[in-house]
């Protein structure tokens, strides 16, 4: 010890660095996913470091419906109803009336076959403000379709994605309610229904998207193999809240789409307004295909990548200053006095 130079602590500190804080192409931000992996999240595009220049394509005919609802049969040649759900043609379709114990449903009769969509559903959610509420409603995309259960009226064990705005909490958690949520179902997990979720949750935001002065919104738009993003408004028309961004997500080929709701003891009036589908194309598509070719390699852009490398480099300058002071106290007691002029 008494040999050692300033230089060769210097060098040391370096070296020690990057093998410490070297990351593993697999890392992500988020919770894990089933082989173990992180799944990678943010708030935002900018958050997940995504460029994405969106353009609305084709729409979707076949995935959208607005009023009046139904044809001169009173039916829907795209969707068709069940449970308690109802069709008010000038209004809405109600999924549930503000009674207890109400399931209704809306499910689209053929597949998604697009690979890259934006999907806007217009809803509502209403009732007293006196009284306790509940439980919710549900956006699916899954690969069957109008199956009555347990997960806002719909089947538990889903094989696709479930998008769950939940307005009552079942057990205490340190986030607000309303809550959207995100699951990706195997066909084989169960819904963590007493804890709202908490075990399956991919990605989540709080949203005060019920007795809303404005029209609420839920805005999917989706990438296969790419990303996943999620936005609501509530707070003002066209005023797009970021809830969550899932990247490098694929849910299960030709999907349904549904939207479902329920309520149990307590209750709220849960309505569809209209849904709205396209499909998607980017912009700057070359730019992508360069940035997954980088991703291969393993160059990850993870949310706050500047502020925690900055962290990194004060924490590890304050390791190397403790071991200098360090090195100068051992000199001293050694009977050395410190001498600037040996380094």
């Amino acid at each position: 010890m008494s040999q050692l130079r300033l230089p060769t602590l210097i060098a040391l500190c370096l070296i020690f660095f990057p093998f410490t804080f070297a990351k593993s192409p697999s890392d992500g931000t988020g919770p894990l996913r089933p082989d173990g992996t992180k799944w990678h999240t943010a708030r935002t595009m900018r958050g997940a470091g995504l460029e994405r220049d969106v353009d609305l394509a084709v729409p979707l005919r076949t995935h959208s419906i607005y009023a009046p609802y139904v044809d001169s049969d009173l039916q829907n040649r795209w969707f068709s109803f069940g449970a308690d759900a109802y069709v008010n043609t000038n209004k809405h379709i109600r999924l549930t009336r503000g009674v207890p114990s109400q399931c209704g449903w809306v499910w689209s009769r053929l597949p998604v076959t697009a690979s890259n969509w934006r999907i806007e559903v217009e809803f509502k959610i209403s009732g007293k403000a006196t009284h306790l509420y509940g439980d919710g409603m549900a956006v699916w995309l899954t690969t069957e379709r109008a199956v009555e259960g347990p997960v806002f009226c719909s089947k538990d064990k889903f094989n696709g994605l479930g998008i769950f705005i939940d307005t009552y909490a079942n057990s205490h958690h340190t986030y607000a309610f309303p809550r959207v949520m995100a699951m990706l179902g195997d066909g084989k997990t169960e819904y963590d229904l007493g804890n709202d979720g908490k075990a399956n949750s991919i990605a989540a935001c709080s949203a005060k998207v019920r007795r809303t002065d404005i029209t609420t919104k839920l805005r999917m738009t989706y990438f296969r193999d790419d990303f996943f993003q999620v936005q609501v408004q509530y707070k003002g028309f066209d005023d797009w809240t970021d809830c969550f961004v899932i990247k490098n997500m694929s849910i299960p080929l030709n999907p349904f789409l549904g939207v479902t709701a329920q309520t149990g003891d307590i209750y709220d009036e849960h309505d569809l307004i209209s849904i709205n589908t396209h499909s998607m194309k980017l912009a700057n598509a070359d730019k992508i295909h360069t940035a997954h070719d980088s991703d291969s390699h393993g160059d990850d852009d993870d949310e706050g990548g500047f502020i925690s490398t900055l962290l990194t480099l004060i924490f590890f300058g304050a390791i190397c200053a403790a071991g200098f002071l360090g090195f100068r106290a051992y000199q001293a007691k050694k009977g050395k006095p410190w001498d600037p002029k040996r380094f």
